[in-house]
């Protein structure tokens, strides 16, 4: 495993379980470190109580019992600090939750998963790197200008939990480390100045394309065919001022959803003649999704945001906040206007 492509990004999803404010300390005041053959400067503590006693029966050539743990899964939570501390990863900001780390056979000493076997389940560790030895120049991956502003070192605290999965039980967690590595990474851009202006100008796009004489003639075209399919239907509709028309089947509790909040919806999607062209219960489970941030229709993005949590509605959504005159494959035929029966399962 190298820092310098996959292995960064899986610390970066590692998630946080305990404060790293007291082995930080600890490390402090600790002594010198050990080191491998292979360089790796290390120190390694057990949890006992409320803090940590440093190990002193770590081999430095391999811990003989990793052999009994390989193809096994550890819960851990790491941080990745530069020489002159500064945080570059932090798994408790990031994603907020333990999840897998891979116990493989090792085929690289000098490398993090080096230093994770050497680790038992409930240890935690500080472990020294040089950047030259993680980043490969030659390969053209350098080590960032801020590794080695910060001393060309890099410094990864880790602490695990005392329970090994197996590889079965560690992949039930990737849905929920996606959702919430993927939160992490909206809260983020949502506080760029710079992606706020992107959003606002794609808001801006979008009003101008529905104010298109075209556009405008499709909402009349499509709101009459609409309003004739609830009259037929018997059903009792609100309209947004956009043309979307809403019908709440049960409602929610709390507060309603903000834009950039991830939502968990379960929905069923057909056409106005009952054809249905997707459902949730496809996947056996919600669909989730940042709101308002475009990653799925406009109607969605409106009308999903109308609803509290555990509120279930339905949608009559016209073409042009659906589709449009592209239409989707060959289940929604071009200017199709859709009707969706949703619920919001959850937002965060």
């Amino acid at each position: 495993m190298r820092f310098s492509s996959r292995s960064a990004r899986q610390l970066a999803l590692a998630a946080g379980l305990l404060g790293f404010a007291s082995l930080t300390a600890c490390n402090k005041d600790s002594g010198e470190y050990a080191k491998t053959k292979s360089g790796i400067e290390y120190k390694i503590y057990k949890k006992v109580g409320n803090g940590y006693e440093r190990r002193n029966d770590v081999n430095a050539e391999g811990d003989p019992t990793y052999k009994d743990r390989v193809n096994k899964v550890m819960l851990g939570n790491v941080q990745v600090r530069t020489g002159k501390d500064s945080v570059w990863q932090n798994s408790l900001r990031d994603v907020g939750m333990a999840v897998p780390l891979p116990l493989k056979e090792l085929k690289q000493k000098g490398a993090p998963d080096e230093a994770i076997s050497l680790l038992q389940p409930g240890d935690s560790g500080v472990f020294r790197f040089q950047a030259d030895s993680l980043f490969k120049p030659k390969m053209g991956q350098p080590a960032p200008p801020f590794i080695k502003k910060g001393g060309n070192v890099i410094v990864m605290y880790v602490a695990t939990t005392p329970k090994l999965l197996t590889e079965t039980e560690a992949q039930a967690l990737q849905p929920e480390l996606q959702k919430r590595s993927m939160m992490a990474q909206m809260k983020k851009r949502m506080a760029d100045p710079e992606f706020q202006k992107q959003m606002q100008a794609q808001k801006d796009a979008q009003a101008k394309a529905l104010a298109e004489p075209a556009v405008q003639a499709q909402l009349k075209k499509d709101d009459a065919v609409l309003q004739d399919y609830i009259k037929k239907n018997n059903l009792t509709m609100q309209k947004t001022p956009s043309g979307i028309y809403y019908q709440v089947l049960k409602p929610g509790t709390g507060d309603k959803p903000k834009t950039g909040q991830m939502v968990s919806v379960n929905y069923n999607g057909t056409l106005l003649s009952g054809k249905l062209f997707d459902s949730s219960d496809k996947m056996g489970k919600p669909i989730d999704f940042p709101l308002g941030m475009g990653q799925v229709i406009p109607g969605w993005d409106e009308g999903i945001a109308l609803l509290n949590k555990g509120g279930k509605a339905i949608l009559l959504i016209p073409s042009s906040l659906a589709y449009g005159t592209r239409g989707a494959g060959t289940d929604i035929p071009a200017d199709s206007p859709l009707r969706f029966e949703v619920e919001l399962v959850d937002f965060q």
